[in-house]
């Protein structure tokens, strides 16, 4: 099975170029290919893709600036790929050793699968602090309120066929577009499966700002796939759910005295605060 390794970037020079090391240094001797999908980037992120081409003979850099959004430029490398294996990863990220021939075995047998995580190699402690690490031992449990697993976009491998089977990505999705195409993929009767042996080490934002911007974002469109997906078999939120974290929270203002304390502190606040946000804007109770 020939493997297209899709990286959607937007002005992503600061970090890709170790994403591209590492793809180069993979040991997999089939067919594979590599489609970088450039949404529109300002910085040198282009002129650094093209530096590889020696190094990834068959690199692939794609224009997908039409419209923003990391499902838009996913979906266009997607149609122009050749393998009937598609693996998706991001610019701030590294894969790990091994991964390509790993998760082309699981592939192999499996229609649906998603790496394991690694946060320790890219990521100081007081960064990591702020978020249980996703994806170590197994699948995300989506447990607000309770539904099917997810992984994250930079983990996930597909067959092409059930790629077009579901119309690929949601491109009304500004954020959560991975963890809405999980569900779809899984409701169309494909199994999620978790391969351990492959891995990627992921990248965390770098400011407590960036950290902030991206729970708050996070927090509002969990909202909005809570409102779709309640038909679909989601279970409704009690009216008092989310109440008491508040209390919760002014309970932890303690942490606010150590630098990975205030990380954690305010990715609560921000998520907090976007599901409120979210809550009016979808019209729909789910604090």
């Amino acid at each position: 099975m020939k493997l297209s390794v899709i990286i959607p970037c937007l002005n992503a020079a600061a970090t890709v170029a170790d994403q591209l090391e590492a793809l180069a240094a993979q040991e997999y001797a089939a067919a594979w290919e590599l489609i970088v999908a450039d949404n529109g980037s300002r910085d040198e992120t282009r002129e650094i893709v093209d530096a590889y081409r020696s190094k990834i003979p068959d690199l692939r850099l794609v224009d997908a600036a039409d419209r923003r959004g990391q499902a838009y430029a996913k979906n266009v490398a997607a149609r122009v790929a050749e393998g009937e294996g598609l693996l998706f990863t991001d610019a701030d990220d590294r894969v790990g050793a091994g991964y390509l021939a790993a998760m082309a075995r699981a592939l192999a047998e499996h229609e649906f699968v998603a790496c394991r995580y690694d946060d320790e190699a890219l990521n100081e402690p007081w960064m990591r602090r702020c978020q249980s690490t996703p994806q170590r031992h197994g699948l995300n449990p989506y447990t607000y309120p309770p539904f099917l697993p997810h992984a994250g976009g930079s983990s996930l491998g597909i067959r092409r066929s059930v790629h077009e089977q579901i119309g690929g990505f949601d491109e009304s999705l500004p954020a959560l577009e991975d963890t809405d195409y999980c569900w779809r993929v899984q409701l169309a009767g494909c199994e999620l499966h978790f391969v351990p042996d492959a891995v990627v080490h992921v990248r965390y934002r770098r400011t407590l700002a960036a950290m902030y911007r991206q729970a708050f974002q996070y927090a509002v469109f969990n909202v909005l796939l809570y409102k779709r997906y309640r038909p679909r078999g989601m279970p409704r939120l009690p009216w008092y759910a989310g109440v008491g974290s508040w209390g919760k929270l002014v309970l932890r203002m303690p942490q606010l005295l150590s630098r990975g304390g205030r990380a954690a502190w305010l990715w609560q606040l921000a998520w907090r605060l976007g599901r409120l946000h979210g809550s009016m804007r979808y019209r729909v109770w789910a604090l």
